[in-house]
């Protein structure tokens, strides 16, 4: 394996105890989590209690001010481990958190960053809408002005955290007419009276991590409500969602190393034909395939994670590394399974698990094919 280079030895000092608190606190509660489709809420308190939650808040609001990398370390961690139930919380730390650090007004900093850091406040974003998928520009959602006060109509899907949220960044339509420019985004609290959430979603994967389905129907909030200006929320998710298609790619990378990594552990124990299926030709080409495959696209997800934390990462850039290491995940995931013959079918082994985590990659944070559009734009362009 080719040296990383990221990471200084106070990141390391992070991983180890990213990995204990995970190893004591997640591992040997996580298959009744996967039952529950949730985490214990209690989780979340005890992450904020060791800092591992938001760590990149300003110290001004109670974070530490850390650079990506301590996210990063954290993802991988979670990704090593195979646990999809705390992987609300790198969705909470790498995804909606920085929302608000990035748009929020003061007052709104003041008021939900601390929380956000403590496990007080578990915060979603809802973007999908049960007819627009990676269609953004065409969600449905409204968001009326009325006085001093927007009321929201709109329903939204597949929001992760969304059982557990406690604050909601919700994509709306301010101005029908407007298109792109007419998108707001408006932040709700649980509890806000016509904010409904629905039942957890049942998924073929990511078992343990909630999902559902939220309603909104004459939902009034107050005008200072409005995350950064009216008609930019579009733009703002933007901003966001290179960050959050790296996040995936890390996941990704991570993934098939750790299920690579079982693999090769499983074919030297394991015997057919009176010796171990290592010994087979079939199963040395079929994982230094992949070993090399994976070793390659580690190099870039690195060089991508680099150029990220020093600002450089543009939208292109992002799409490619999200679309190549989540479709070589699906590919490696795959390939690890039939190593494992009937095994691999079998849910308490961990292939079984990354197979069925592994098929959302390609999905959420846009799909591959808008990867691609993204890709043969920018390579069309005059």
């Amino acid at each position: 394996m080719i040296p990383r280079t990221l990471f200084q030895p106070e990141h390391e000092q992070f991983r180890e105890s990213v990995r204990k608190f995970f190893e004591t606190h997640a591992v040997p509660y996580h298959a009744q989590w996967e039952k529950d489709g949730q985490i214990d809420r209690k989780l979340w308190n005890k992450a904020g209690e060791m800092g591992f939650l938001a760590p990149s808040v300003p110290e001004e609001y109670g974070g530490m001010g850390l650079d990506f990398l301590y996210n990063v370390v954290f993802d991988e961690e979670l990704a090593k481990l195979g646990l999809s139930g705390p992987g609300g919380m790198a969705l909470h730390n790498d995804i909606t958190v920085p929302y608000l650090v990035r748009n929020a007004s003061e007052a709104q900093k003041q008021k939900y960053l601390p929380k956000c850091l403590t496990g007080e406040m578990i915060v979603a974003i809802a973007m999908t809408e049960p007819g627009t998928g990676s269609d953004l520009q065409g969600i449905k959602t409204t968001a009326i002005a009325d006085g001093d006060e927007y009321v929201i109509n709109g329903s939204k899907t597949f929001i992760s955290n969304g059982q557990q949220a406690d604050l909601v960044i919700v994509v709306c339509k301010t101005d029908t007419n407007a298109g792109a420019k007419g998108i707001s985004l408006l932040l709700v609290e649980a509890g806000t009276p016509g904010f409904e959430k629905g039942t957890n979603l049942e998924k073929i994967g990511l078992k343990a991590q909630d999902t559902s389905e939220l309603f909104f129907q004459d939902v009034r909030v107050p005008k200072e409500n409005l995350l950064g200006e009216e008609g930019m929320g579009f733009v703002y998710l933007m901003q966001e969602l290179s960050q959050e298609r790296l996040s995936i790619a890390l996941n990704a990378q991570t993934g098939m190393e750790s299920i690579l990594q079982h693999t090769v552990d499983y074919v030297k124990e394991r015997k057919a034909f009176g010796q171990p299926i290592a010994n087979f030709q079939n199963t040395q080409f079929k994982l230094a395939q992949m070993d090399a495959e994976i070793t390659a696209m580690r190099v870039f997800v690195d060089r991508c994670t680099e150029l990220h934390v020093q600002g450089k990462l543009d939208a292109v850039t992002a799409s490619k590394a999200k679309l190549l290491a989540s479709e070589l995940q699906g590919k490696v995931v795959d390939e690890c399974l039939q190593l494992h013959g009937g095994y691999g079918y079998m849910w308490e082994y961990p292939v079984a698990r990354a197979y069925a985590d592994a098929r959302i990659q390609r999905i959420y944070g846009g799909t591959s094919e808008v990867m691609k559009i993204i890709i043969s734009r920018a390579l069309l362009a005059d």
